[in-house]
């Protein structure tokens, strides 16, 4: 059951699409606060959700703020990064879900203050509350993600492997990362080109010199099955002469400064104007500019910068400079030197910018920082509802950085700027959940890490998780080591590793795909799984991917395994990844295990009862055009039989709910296997099953 609450004038996110109840005279389960809601936590009690965020699963103990933040450093002190997901579940004594559909800053104080109240702080009495009680907390996920509307769904080849850097400078070094790939026989779909490819860092353009005769160049590539994925800026570079500036300014359809003109800040390419994403006109404005890189063939785009960040406003730097200019005549004693570069440090996305520019939008003119949390949203959906009208029947991958509840419907996101940092490949796998619940199932980190330097028993052991992140991309900084997986000595194992993952894509494609539909989560706590057992609500380093597979991955430095925790009898499967993906397996009783896990291997667990629909191949597959989705090898743990519903599409259409989609497949106590649709062949695996 969902009940909503009005509080105030709430300005329409547009984030709620589905169905809900009245609330009833007392609100259930929260504490009305003047500012906000309050709730007394017994010592049992787990807070999920918030989406992507710093520490655990278990957001208990942190104070948490949704303020959409352009922040590298995701530290455990930080409070907030890119997005910002105003749902929780409790669970404990009550277990129930909450969700505030605010635009500006929500706190979540989860026992930060008193360590065992959680208190959610709303800027204005103006937002609408849902409460969600359930059977489960399955159930609760379910309902929410009804209210606010089907998950983004994705092109099939964009699970494939993906390649990206800062500083792929041409055509020809993006033709000579790909030759590598395919020489070192390591699996890859696509090539993102970062700001590199773009005129002076002007969105909708490409770089003649460096990138000639682009629309041959994305046939090139696709030929060898290898799509090109520009990023796209949220800022329009100030230039006259340039259409899509000039465009914007005389249509009115920039953001604009309180006196109506046109504000500027400065991103990339230096003075820029923002698009006023939610007016509903400059946003369909702005989604027919990515027609221009649609029509040379790209099928696939990457939204960044859209917080939005900013290096600096013109108006704050103009302030700035005429403070410089009154340092530069004193002597900088430590306070004052403080002063000074703490001034020119707060230059980039300082809150008080966000005060200084507005939105024209159908609800009326509205100052930005109070709908800030949209505008990523916004950015993504322009996209998105451009893509329905110029290519009505084509899934399109698109991905962002920013993003709230509602960008779900639209594309997924990658989880920002993070750091070759091995504590980084942990909070990697505790976003993946968080994300799930609030209808971001498509996601991924940077594998190896975007800043600093990696290493390869780093990026080694970062695939050994990101294999099964349904956005699987290797991405670096300008200035860091270069970190493509042929650049290791284990080319090997790298290769293993990749190979593997188009192996099991049958398997997670599936998952995804019934997630999606059917309101799922790809991706879940253990708890969320077996929800009886006390110790799995402790569980934080492990995860179940799909209703078959739970992935304990290495996430320490210099270690050769790790202890497990498994709620029931499972089946070991460790994959040799530098000897030809050679399989061994082994029964394991439920219980804590020490698993030893080498370098080159990945170790995952199958449940009883359960099978990965596998494909065929090794290194003869090296795009997912490769993966035959209906030859399929069924790996099981089934000692008494099990079945399994198999979805499958070509993956590039939008026909998500057809029947013949969905395979009815059983393994019988003697290995017999069958499927229901002749379509789809399949064949119980050979390897030994315990």
């Amino acid at each position: 059951m969902i009940y909503k609450k009005q509080y105030g004038h709430p300005f329409d996110t547009e984030s709620v699409v589905g169905s809900f109840s009245p609330m009833p005279e007392t609100i259930p389960h929260l504490t009305k606060e003047p500012d906000g809601f309050s709730y007394t936590m017994d010592p049992q009690d787990i807070l999920y959700g918030l989406g992507e965020n710093i520490r655990g699963i278990n957001k208990r103990g942190w104070l948490y703020e949704s303020k959409c933040s352009d922040d590298p450093n995701h530290t455990e002190s930080k409070s907030s990064l890119y997005g910002a997901y105003n749902f929780m579940i409790v669970s404990g004594k009550d277990t129930f879900g909450f969700f505030i559909d605010f635009p500006g800053k929500v706190t979540f104080d989860c026992g930060y203050t008193d360590l065992d109240t959680l208190r959610v702080t709303i800027a204005e009495e103006n937002y609408d509350l849902y409460i969600i009680e359930g059977e489960s907390l399955t159930d609760i996920v379910r309902q929410f993600r009804q209210l606010v509307g089907r998950s983004y769904i994705p092109p099939k080849w964009a699970f494939g492997n993906t390649q990206s850097r800062w500083s792929y400078m041409s055509a020809d070094e993006v033709r000579e990362v790909a030759a590598n790939y395919r020489a070192n026989h390591i699996p890859l779909d696509a090539v993102v080109l970062d700001i590199d490819y773009m005129e002076r860092y002007k969105d909708f353009t490409v770089d003649a010199q460096r990138f000639p005769h682009f629309a041959d160049f994305a046939a090139e590539m696709k030929a060898q099955g290898i799509r090109l994925v520009p990023i796209i800026d949220a800022g329009v570079k100030i230039e006259d002469g340039y259409p899509v500036y000039e465009e914007g300014l005389q249509n009115g359809y920039f953001c604009t400064n309180q006196d109506g003109t046109p504000f500027v800040a400065g991103v990339w390419p230096g003075r820029v104007h923002f698009p006023d994403m939610l007016n509903p006109q400059a946003r369909a404005w702005f989604g027919d500019q990515y027609k221009f890189l649609l029509d040379q063939g790209i099928e696939g785009f990457w939204n960044d910068m859209n917080e939005p960040a900013l290096f600096y406003s013109e108006e704050t730097l103009k302030k700035t400079f005429a403070k410089i200019e009154e340092y530069s005549k004193q002597n900088l004693d430590i306070s004052s030197f403080f002063a000074f570069t703490g001034m020119v440090a707060g230059l980039s996305n300082n809150e008080n910018d966000y005060t200084l520019f507005y939105h024209n939008t159908k609800q009326g003119r509205v100052r930005h920082d109070k709908v800030h949390n949209l505008f990523g949203y916004n950015m993504t959906r322009a996209a998105g509802e451009a893509f329905d009208r110029l290519a009505p029947d084509k899934r399109i991958l698109l991905y962002s950085r920013s993003a709230c509840i509602g960008m779900h419907r639209y594309g997924g996101i990658w989880t920002g700027d993070n750091q070759s940092w091995w504590s980084h490949i942990l909070l990697a796998l505790h976003m993946m959940p968080s994300l799930n619940m609030c209808g971001f199932l498509y996601e991924g980190p940077d594998i190896g890490g975007f800043g600093s330097n990696t290493t390869e028993d780093l990026l080694l052991r970062w695939y050994g998780l990101g294999i099964f992140s349904p956005l699987l991309r290797n991405h670096s900084a300008n200035g860091t080591r270069r970190q493509e997986p042929y650049r290791f000595k284990n080319k090997a194992a790298f290769a293993g590793i990749l190979q593997l993952r188009y192996l099991l894509l049958p398997y997670l494609y599936s998952e995804y795909m019934k997630a999606a539909l059917h309101d799922g989560m790809y991706c879940m706590p253990l708890a969320f799984a077996f929800p009886q057992d006390a110790f799995a609500r402790q569980v934080e380093d492990e995860v179940m991917i799909g209703e078959s597979l739970l992935i304990a991955p290495v996430y320490e430095q210099n270690a050769r395994g790790r202890y497990v925790y498994l709620p029931e009898e499972m089946l070991q499967v460790r994959v040799k990844c530098a000897e030809g993906n050679r399989i061994e397996t082994s029964v394991l009783p439920a219980g804590h295990h020490y698993i030893p896990v080498a370098l080159t291997e990945v170790v995952f667990f199958v449940r009883k009862g359960h099978m990965l629909p596998l494909a065929k191949g090794g290194r003869d597959i090296q795009t997912v055009a490769d993966v035959d989705f209906a030859d399929l090898r069924l790996f099981a743990y089934a000692p008494n039989g099990a079945a399994y519903t198999y979805y499958t599409d070509d993956g590039e259409i939008k026909d998500y709910d057809n029947p013949a989609h969905f395979v009815h497949i059983t393994l019988d106590a003697q290995g017999a296997a069958q499927s229901d649709r002749a379509a789809v062949k399949v064949e119980a695996a050979p390897a030994p099953l315990g």
